[in-house]
């Protein structure tokens, strides 16, 4: 049987609600969310790794080069076929992004969680997690890059994303579709990544900053950030790339100074 290292970081998979506090908060480790998965042991022997209870939102880029790196080290033991990151959802698409531009190794990185806390019905993680497990056990995506699997569909990293804030389908790929699907036993490839990007980096720029533009949007906001410091600035344009001239004009600004500008879209595809 197959061996796959399941590292769990937290995420609505870990919580349960709390009359008192009145919310869900990170309860359970991995061995509570392996306790509350039945028929793991059909499918991979599972070497779990602990690396505490964080909410995704709170993720910094240190934790995510540590994270990398103790998939890295999981990639490097001759007895491991394959890797899951048990995480929350709320930034999933952008921590899955981050290790596939890092990761080169052809052994599946898979990317799962969950919409449901432990405490709600129709609980989703541990079908989730089994679905993951069984994603990294095999050898069909060997060579993907890292994926999400959440809800029986598995999303290329550079493609995935969240396009519902509690629906358990949430993640969708916009541009080219889901690569497999999981139905029980059965992976059913349905397409296959083209050329993946690759970078080198042992640290990421704290300072850039994301603006979305608007209807009747001006400047102030971008001379705003310019006043606490930027290392670089990203602008989700409308349409294709479009911006007022204000807008424009502040960007400009930036640039003269010798920070990068990236300009992109605000929509969901294209």
């Amino acid at each position: 049987m197959k061996r796959v290292a399941v590292i769990f970081t937290g995420g609505t998979i870990s919580m349960r609600h709390d009359p008192v506090l009145g919310g869900n908060i990170p309860t359970l480790d991995g061995a509570g969310i392996l306790e509350q998965t039945p028929g793991l042991e059909a499918i991979a022997e599972v070497q779990a790794i602990d690396l505490g209870r964080t909410p995704a939102s709170h993720f910094t880029f240190p934790k995510l080069f540590e994270i990398e790196r103790v998939i890295r080290d999981a990639q490097a033991d001759p007895s491991i076929a394959g890797v899951v990151v048990v995480q929350g959802t709320d930034v999933l698409e952008e921590t899955a992004f981050f290790w596939d531009l890092l990761l080169d190794d052809a052994m599946p990185v898979v990317i799962t969680g969950a919409m449901r806390s432990a405490s709600d019905p129709g609980y989703d993680g541990p079908a989730n997690l089994r679905d993951a497990v069984r994603v990294a056990a095999s050898d069909l995506l060997r060579g993907e890059g890292v994926v999400v699997c959440l809800g029986g569909t598995v999303h290329a990293a550079d493609d995935v994303t969240k396009t519902h804030a509690s629906a358990l389908d949430t993640f969708h790929s916009l541009n080219d579709g889901p690569l497999a699907t999981v139905h029980g036993e059965t992976i059913t490839i349905l397409r296959r990544r083209s050329v993946r990007r690759h970078v080198t980096a042992g640290s990421a720029a704290e300072r850039v900053r994301l603006v979305t533009a608007h209807v009747a949007m001006d400047g102030a906001i971008i001379d705003a950030l310019e006043s606490i410091g930027m290392d670089g600035l990203v602008v989700e344009a409308t349409g294709a790339g479009n911006t007022s001239s204000g807008l424009l004009d502040a960007a400009a600004r930036v640039m003269d100074r010798g920070a990068p500008v990236v300009l992109a879209t605000r929509c969901a595809a294209g």
